[in-house]
């Protein structure tokens, strides 16, 4: 008996009508499409964006020889706390929307708390330069000298070297950057929470 073939999967002979390759095409995109709005898709794809973004930190870093400041630090450290949150919630993928809501507050309050060392990095920069705090000591002699309580307050009261703008991309710093991306990470955290 031959196979007959419908009307979907004829050649292509016009307007509206498919062969089975842009078939493919398209069911292939959907599927993409539905991993990364997907909720473990979604927060793979939170992890690599923090990875990403510290991998270019380091970058800038080591092979630019951008010195990273004490508010630079802290936010190197809420990425990394946000990314990790991000692949804990693609591992283990709850089932519930409780426990999707739970990951995406934990995610959502370390965003937020990067977002805020962010936006006083982001006011340090665009304080006039007579009016900055002056340059502070290294991260390395605050923690021994004063412990980890004190050097937190000392290092976000910021210091002269904070202010300073190293590099920019579109005529936004690293700080900028790294403030919209919180934000973004915040977002995309409670809309994943939403999703099946």
């Amino acid at each position: 008996m031959p196979v007959q073939s419908c009307d979907v999967c004829r050649p292509h002979s016009g307007a509206g009508h498919y062969n089975r390759q842009d078939l493919l095409e398209i069911s292939g995109s959907l599927m993409v499409t539905g991993f990364v709005f997907s909720r473990r898709g979604g927060n793979l794809l939170g992890f690599l964006a923090c990875i990403g973004m510290l991998a270019f930190g380091y970058y800038l870093q080591f092979a630019k020889g951008l010195e990273p400041c004490p508010l630079c630090i802290l936010q190197r450290i809420a990425l990394l706390g946000a990314g990790i949150a991000f692949l804990v919630a693609a591992i283990h993928h709850p089932a519930g929307r409780v426990g999707a809501g739970i990951y995406a507050g934990v995610i959502a309050l370390i965003a937020a708390a990067g977002a805020a060392v962010a936006t006083r990095h982001v006011w340090l920069q665009h304080t006039p330069e007579n009016q900055r705090p002056a340059c502070g000591p290294s991260l390395d002699y605050l923690f021994s000298t004063f412990g980890p309580f004190e050097s937190l307050r000392r290092i976000l009261r910021g210091s002269g070297e904070c202010g300073v703008v190293d590099w920019t991309f579109l005529s936004f710093s690293i700080p900028e950057w790294t403030l919209a991306a919180f934000i973004g990470f915040i977002a995309w955290a409670l809309f994943l929470a939403r999703r099946n």
